[in-house]
């Protein structure tokens, strides 16, 4: 198991992550091994122009013996400067001593800091994003290539990103590679962290599940197995296999909190990796070349997270949920939903993912909308002192209230105007059969979107799911569900549901919405760019859409050429089918990315950037690709 005693351990085990960034408040996200004292403070030119007591300014949820997940809200009596660089720091007391960032964490200062710096610019104008980040995946780790952008940048704040935008699947919580699942446990044990029971499954706790190397590879027969939960079992597991497009896999799904927590840890610090062990467990023979595979591929990932968490601490960063995060195909049908939720061994298995997003990614986005989670639901489920029944119900109500939770899509004040939409919990179930796909955003959650765009004259809107797919794997995809097997294919896009697409559509066409929008979005596995222009209406919003994932994980290299190449024979902006499709009232124009030989998609682990002009549309797009090259995708006349 762990190596090193928790002694050994850094008291800063994660971040501080630069989180929610505005005019007067700057919120840190980080991870310790022992409950924060000391203070924060902001530099300007310099100076300390403002100190905190983290007494009054942070918040803790004791997660385990030795883990604290901590919410630092700097909020200051004077704004801070726009397009200038300004200073942030913390002192930690360990001991009787008292240390700041670059004693803790030297290695988090770029070359002449004596401290992380931030930028704040409310003017997006040029910002980076991306999506899709998994682990064992074998390539290297296109996040940090922000890592690059930013040391070019350090001296010209005026030229620095606005912001990163991660738009879903940070973690995979369904697809997890052996050699992850056993530092996972390793770093459970080391931390402590929380323990807990559950009902439905063959094992009814978390120390049993978490020293059983039985299941590696095998987590799948964890779920009930009698006739009643045949659905279930098909529907949460079976279901995640797409023998079109990928294999992706639920062998190792992490179930226990402690797991995701752990998962959290492991994909934003280098230190916790230097204090594991990689060497395989005791596993079935049968498994040992996985084993060795996803190791090598482990081992590439581990040697860019330096670069990944020195980025995050000096660029404002924004999170939204997909469905690996949480599990692969999260509500996308009615169906899997009634099936998933109605076992309470598959709830607890849903609403710890919810919890580990909760904590660690949706509560820096905006920390004010989340409160009413941290005033009772939240402190009742990490309660010291209390029996194991007192904790079981608290750890129920506290998902009980989160998957009733309407509240994690969020918006930025910035210009343009930044709105994030959460497409998985808003779901609108098809009304024709409950296997179909639900449409991405129920009616009330489109009118509140219309209300948000309403007299601006440009948006950056953030959706999990490109709102304009590739029509070919669209049609693909509709096939399928046809033939009733939308799990199969991931059949999950805006235009598969027709009152859901009929009012996105409706949205744009509006009179008063903006005339810009530029849409980011990810989950596919490779990147492009459209220009979409709606046909014969007085207002004609320019929409560029730009697809950039993922950041960690690509499409399978034998297919995509094909669908690449039909699609533009098929669905090319002239081609008569699209008078059959939704796209028969708005021209479509492919941005063709250069050095492609005339290929409109890219498959390769990026991150992508987009450069705006004064009237809040796109400028320029490219990709950053893990291998250190640079795409960018250049507007064309098809």
């Amino acid at each position: 198991m762990a190596n090193q005693k928790i002694d050994d351990w850094p008291l800063l085990l994660v971040g501080p992550q630069v989180r929610r960034l505005d005019a007067q408040q700057l919120v840190l996200w980080l991870v310790t091994t022992q409950p924060p004292v000391g203070r924060a403070e902001v530099h300007c030119e310099g100076e300390p122009v403002a100190r905190f007591d983290l007494t009054d300014c942070c918040q803790s949820v004791r997660v385990g013996e030795h883990a604290w997940i901590n919410l630092i809200s700097m909020e200051l009596v004077q704004a801070l400067p726009v397009d200038q660089r300004f200073g942030y720091d913390l002192w930690l007391q360990q001991g009787e001593e008292e240390y700041n960032l670059a004693q803790l964490m030297p290695d988090l200062l770029y070359d002449g800091e004596e401290r992380p710096t931030v930028v704040r610019r409310p003017r997006l104008d040029y910002l980076l994003h991306g999506s899709c980040r998994k682990p064992h995946y074998p390539s290297k780790d296109a996040l940090a290539r922000a890592d690059d952008v930013l040391a070019d940048t350090l001296d010209t704040p005026e030229q620095r990103p606005a912001l990163l935008m991660l738009t879903g699947d940070q973690i995979y919580a369904d697809d997890v590679a052996g050699p992850m699942l056993n530092v996972i446990h390793q770093l459970i044990e080391a931390l402590g962290l929380v323990d807990e029971h559950w009902q439905g499954g063959s094992l009814s706790n978390s120390a049993d599940l978490h020293g059983n190397t039985d299941f590696y590879y095998r987590r799948a027969e964890l779920l009930p197995r009698d006739k009643d939960n045949r659905k279930l079992l098909e529907a949460f597991f079976t279901g995640v296999r797409k023998p079109i497009f990928t294999d992706a896999s639920a062998r190792n799904h992490l179930v226990s909190l402690a797991e995701i927590l752990a998962m959290y840890v492991l994909v934003w610090s280098p230190l916790a990796w230097s204090k594991l062990s990689l060497e395989a467990p005791a596993i079935d023979d049968e498994f040992a070349q996985d084993y060795q595979r996803e190791r090598e591929a482990l081992d590439e990932f581990v040697e860019t997270l330096p670069a990944v968490q020195r980025a995050l601490a000096h660029l404002p960063t924004y999170m939204i949920f997909d469905d690996h995060d949480v599990t692969d195909d999260w509500n996308l049908t009615q169906a899997w939903e009634e099936a998933a939720y109605g076992h309470p061994f598959a709830r607890r298995i849903i609403g710890n993912a919810i919890i580990g997003y909760l904590l660690c990614q949706g509560w820096g986005n905006a920390p004010q909308r989340m409160a009413p989670l941290f005033d009772e639901a939240v402190p009742e489920c990490f309660a010291n002192g209390v029996s194991i029944e007192q904790r079981d119900q608290a750890h129920n109500t506290l998902i009980d209230r989160l998957l009733q939770w309407e509240h994690w899509h969020y918006c930025l004040d910035t210009e343009p105007k930044l709105v994030v939409l959460d497409t998985r919990t808003h779901r609108w179930p098809s009304e024709k059969r409950p296997s179909r796909p639900s449409g991405l955003l129920d009616w009330e959650a489109l009118s509140e979107l219309q209300q948000e765009l309403m007299n601006h004259d440009s948006v950056v809107m953030v959706s999990a799911a490109p709102v304009y797919g590739v029509k070919l794997i669209e049609t693909v995809q509709r096939v399928f569900t046809y033939f009733g097997q939308a799990l199969m294919v991931d059949a999950e896009n805006w235009m598969a549901h027709r009152g859901a697409a009929n009012i996105m559509l409706n949205i744009f066409r509006h009179r008063k919405t903006p005339g810009h929008f530029m849409i980011l979005s990810g989950d596919v596995h490779y990147s492009f760019v459209y220009d979409v222009v709606l046909r014969r209406r007085k207002h004609k919003p320019v929409i560029t859409q730009i697809t950039c994932s993922g950041l960690k994980n690509e499409f399978p290299h034998s297919l995509l050429p094909g669908f690449d190449r039909l699609n533009r024979w098929l669905y090319g902006r002239k081609s008569p089918l699209n008078w059959l499709t939704k796209r028969r009232r708005m021209s479509i124009r492919t941005r063709l990315p250069q050095g492609q030989n005339g290929r409109a998609l890219v498959n390769c682990s990026a991150l992508g950037q987009l450069w705006l002009d004064e009237q809040g549309a796109a400028r320029e797009v490219s990709i950053l690709c893990a291998d250190g090259s640079t795409v960018t995708f250049a507007p064309t006349s098809d």
